[in-house]
């Protein structure tokens, strides 16, 4: 670096303002221009940028540092004369550069002594150039206070990062920063402007020095009125091109100087009619831009890896979308199982014993009427004919009745008593009765085709009318069938007019849980399936009467459902409704059906909150179906009855048509 303490960059001039003889130099202390603040402003085409390039060919000549934010690309002829570093956005740059260089740029600048164009104008983001211009600034900032290096930063245009009205954003905040607090650390900034009335004056005022060339907007003049005097306010709209008067601390008076013209390449002057001829510009040492270069190459390893990895990421996901319908669909079959084998224990061990019971209950029956035939047979001739005698010495009895009458009496009272017995089993699972003995089974097929049992039933259960559809008594069994049933047992068994008085209960249609589900509710209906068979008739009867007197009453589980549905979103509960309107359809559907947008993320959002209570089911086909009869089922306590399911639903229906 050269020890010369003063750059000489204009003569004095004559005119109003003028207070020097004219052909004087003009020198500026360079220590001053360094760390210092200053600023250069005039209309266009009165060579403030002019003035701004002989100031930088000046300092270049003495090897002194610097770096010049170029907005307009006119800087760049100094490479016609001086190795400067031009950095851009373009191809015509020595490098391209982005935010990831801003930290080397710096360090060229201050630690190599590098001069550096930054050229703005050359990038077609303009918040990826501010991006850039606040990183440098950043950098430059913080490195000055450790090398403490006189150092110049000049901005072209900085009323555009630095304005007058209006919010500053970063890289004015940067810049404002360095104005402030750079001299201290050896940053110096000049800040160029055509319209000083748009530049913040807490900027202007603070200056150590300021050039001023011609302004003619009648804002402009008024603020060389405001900070030098009114006599300088009205001539500084007659100042020649490269005219202007030079204001500074280290000088007592104002001066009026013509600045000298610049060396090297005007790339900022404007085009006239002859050929333009680009001069020959000299080029950087292949180390610097190595050196830029490498980050260049790791940003596109970074950016290279990047994309690989969201790639992979994407992959990702997408399995994981994959994986999560699949754990989707073996949940629904999960659940389905669930659902076919509490169907089976119904069948088998549940409320409703089904037909094989019903047989085994004929049978005995026909059994016990068989017994009664074989003992009047057994009597022989003389019991017969002493009977005849009895029956005649007694017939003059006191009320006029044959007094052998007591004793078919008895004989008939046998199948009510047997039937009294059949009550007592038939609640519970087992097939055997209270006397120890056994019932035959018997391997005959039933009358609707099955085996009387097992799987057979079981299957059958889930055919049109079977109990798990309807929830009650298999199809083609009801009373009427089971009343024609017992009549033709009668009638082949040889039945007297006797069989006219037998108990009613000796061919029940078997469904106590369905009966008392149906006058007590849910409740009721569990406690009358557990009840003791053995019980008198009379007990029977009391008990019937206090299940009709028992106040209706819904059961907790109930009462929990109801208050989950009430306490789940409107728009939720009207897409329960539609789904158990349409028994199966999209949640896109039905969230448009409930009032909302039809937005998928919505709509999902709502139907995982309705999935995961358990009120639908995913069936196929990104199709859901309401499962309130298998939801009731889930939440009962022990096994309901088909009444109390239908009960339970019917009340679920009610409060989701409430929506």
């Amino acid at each position: 670096m050269a020890e010369t303490e003063h750059i000489t960059v204009a003569t004095t001039s004559a005119g109003v303002g003028g207070t020097d003889e004219p052909g004087h130099s003009v020198d500026l202390p360079v220590v001053e221009l360094l760390t210092g603040r200053g600023f250069v402003t005039g209309k266009s085409g009165s060579g403030k940028s002019n003035t701004a390039s002989v100031i930088a060919e000046k300092l270049l000549d003495n090897g002194f540092g610097l770096l010049i934010v170029d907005i307009d690309g006119e800087y760049y002829g100094l490479k016609e004369e001086y190795e400067i570093l031009h950095v851009g956005g373009d191809e015509e740059c020595d490098i391209q550069v982005t935010v990831e260089h801003a930290e080397k740029i710096a360090s060229l600048a201050l630690e190599q002594n590098v001069p550096i164009i930054l050229d703005i104008s050359s990038f077609l983001d303009q918040e990826e150039a501010e991006d850039l211009l606040t990183e440098v600034a950043r950098h430059l900032f913080a490195k000055a206070k450790k090398q403490k290096q006189p150092f110049l930063m000049l901005v072209e245009e900085c009323h555009e990062w630095i304005p007058e009205k209006g919010s500053v954003n970063e890289v004015g905040q940067m810049l404002i920063k360095i104005g402030k607090r750079g001299r201290k650390h050896g940053l110096g900034m000049v800040g160029i402007s055509q319209r000083p009335a748009d530049v913040k004056k807490d900027y202007i005022t603070q200056c150590d020095w300021l050039v001023w060339h011609r302004l003619t907007w009648n804002n402009d003049t008024k603020v060389v009125g405001r900070i030098i005097d009114s006599e300088y306010a009205d001539a500084v709209e007659d100042l020649d091109d490269g005219e202007a008067f030079l204001m500074t601390d280290w000088a007592e008076t104002i001066r009026r100087v013509q600045f000298h013209r610049k060396q090297t390449f005007d790339a900022g002057a404007t085009p006239g009619l002859d050929d333009f001829e680009r001069p020959e510009l000299k080029s950087v040492s292949d180390d610097l831009v190595g050196e830029l270069e490498t980050i260049s190459e790791e940003k596109e390893q970074t950016q290279g890896r990047i994309s690989d990895l969201r790639e992979e990421l994407d992959k990702k996901n997408s399995r994981i979308a994959e994986l999560e319908k699949e754990l989707q669909d073996a949940r629904d079959m999960t659940r389905m199982a669930e659902q076919f084998t509490e169907a089976l224990l119904d069948h088998v061990e549940g409320y409703n014993p089904g037909r094989t019971q019903k047989e085994k209950e004929r049978t005995r029956q026909a059994q016990l009427r068989g017994a009664l035939d074989d003992g009047d047979e057994a009597d022989d001739e003389s019991s017969v004919a002493e009977s005849t005698d009895d029956r005649s010495a007694g017939s003059d009895g006191p009320d006029g009745e044959p007094s052998d009458g007591a004793e078919p009496a008895s004989t008939a009272d046998e199948p009510a008593d047997a039937a009294d017995e059949s009550d007592g089993r038939s609640d519970g699972p087992a097939d055997t009765p209270d006397d120890g003995s056994v019932t035959p089974d018997t391997d005959e097929p039933a009358p609707d085709g099955t085996s009387g049992g097992g799987f057979g039933d079981a299957f059958g259960s889930f055919a049109d009318g079977g109990p798990a559809i309807s929830g009650g008594e298999p199809a083609g069994d009801t009373d009427e069938t089971a009343a024609g049933e017992g009549a033709t047992d009668d009638a082949g068994e040889g039945a007297t007019d006797d069989a006219g008085d037998e108990p009613d209960g000796l061919d029940l249609d078997f469904e106590p849980a369905a009966s008392g589900n149906a006058d007590g509710g849910a409740e009721v209906a569990f406690a009358d399936a557990t009840a003791d068979g053995d019980e008198s008739g009379d007990a029977d009867d009391q008990r019937e009467s206090t299940a009709d007197e028992r106040p209706h009453s819904q059961p907790r589980f109930v009462v929990d459902l109801r208050t989950e549905l009430e306490e789940m979103d409107e728009k939720t509960r009207r897409m329960l409704q539609y789904y158990v309107e349409q028994a199966a359809d999209t949640p896109l559907n039905a969230h448009f059906s409930a009032g909302g947008s039809g937005d998928r993320t919505s709509a999902y959002a709502h139907n995982r909150e309705l999935r995961l209570a358990g009120f639908v089911e995913h069936v196929g086909r990104g199709r859901y179906a309401p499962r309130l009869k298998a939801l009731v089922r889930e939440r009962a306590p022990g096994e309901p009855s088909a009444t109390a399911v239908v009960d339970a639903v019917t009340e679920l229906r009610s409060t989701i048509g409430s929506a």
